[in-house]
C-alpha cells in the first residue's frame, strides 16, 4: 500500500470536515453573520485558485509561461471541495445528510435509474 493510499484510509470525509469546522470556529476573527459570509466567499477565492492554476498549466500567461501543473490544478479543485463542505457545515451541522440527498437528487435527475450504489427494488 502506497503512502497515499494508507492516507486515504486513515481519513474519514465527515469526522474531518467536522474537525476542520471546529478548528476555523475556533480561530476565526470574524463570528456570526460576518464569519458565515466571509467562510461563503472563501470559496470563490479558491475558486479563482484553481483558474489561476488551469491558466498557469496551459502556459496562457505569457508574461509566466507555464507556472502550473496539472497536480497543482487537482490541489486547487481539491481544495475547493472541501472549502465549500465546510462552508456547507458552516449552515448546517447536518451538512451530511443535506449533501448525500442533494446528490442524491442530482445523480437521478442526471442518471434516472442507473446510479451508483442504489439498488432496485
Amino acid at each position: 500500500m502506497t503512502a497515499a493510499e494508507d492516507t486515504c484510509q486513515a481519513l474519514d470525509l465527515w469526522p474531518t470536515v467536522d474537525a476542520l469546522w471546529t478548528w476555523l470556529e475556533s480561530t476565526q476573527p470574524h463570528d456570526g453573520r460576518e464569519g458565515l459570509l466571509l467562510r461563503i466567499l472563501k470559496l470563490s477565492e479558491e475558486a479563482g485558485e484553481v483558474a489561476e492554476a488551469v491558466i498557469g498549466a496551459t502556459g496562457q500567461n505569457p508574461r509566466k509561461g507555464t507556472s502550473h501543473t496539472w497536480e497543482d490544478v487537482q490541489s486547487e479543485l481539491c481544495d475547493v471541495v472541501i472549502t465549500a463542505l465546510v462552508a456547507l457545515r458552516t449552515l448546517t451541522p447536518e451538512a451530511r445528510e443535506v449533501f448525500h440527498r442533494h446528490l442524491a437528487g442530482v445523480a437521478r435527475r442526471s442518471l434516472g435509474e442507473t446510479v451508483p450504489g442504489q439498488g432496485r427494488g
